[in-house]
């Protein structure tokens, strides 16, 4: 959310309404996990809360199904939640020019240049194909 800001702000955030819009039209049993969404002030949280968000959206990462990391320009925090879904075998999409930047590709699964690109996955069903896909590896065997 802050990029590579060097104040306290954030960037503008609004590619997450066009991604959570077109997942929710495409994917409707998907449950989204969206940081900004549920921490919109956290640049005005204190010291305690501000480490505790980090570390708990970070751990959240490794926790889903897939990442979709936006990355039109690098990012520290993304960066974290990345390697985090990385070690958790998270599917990662990351969407960024930035296909040369070691971070990037050593953990994404795929990498696209751009929002419009993604919003074509999803409504392509790809998304919907990788977390199909990854349900029939993550189910144990039957027995018989």
């Amino acid at each position: 959310m802050q990029g590579a800001r060097l104040d306290d702000q954030i960037d503008e955030q609004d590619y997450r309404l066009t991604i959570v819009r077109t997942i929710e039209e495409n994917v409707p049993d998907a449950q989204i996990i969206d940081p900004w969404a549920l921490n919109p002030h956290s640049v005005g949280y204190d010291e305690e809360r501000a480490r505790k968000t980090f570390h708990t959206m970070t751990a959240k990462a490794g926790e889903a199904d897939i990442l979709v990391a936006y990355l039109p320009i690098v990012s520290m925090g993304t960066a974290m939640e990345m390697w985090e879904a990385f070690r958790c075998h998270t599917y990662i999409i990351a969407v960024t020019p930035h296909v040369h930047h070691w971070a990037i590709r050593f953990t994404a699964d795929e990498i696209i240049p751009d929002l419009d690109t993604l919003v074509g996955m999803i409504k392509n069903g790809h998304l919907t194909e990788v977390i199909q896909s990854r349900a029939v590896i993550d189910s144990p065997l039957d027995a018989d």
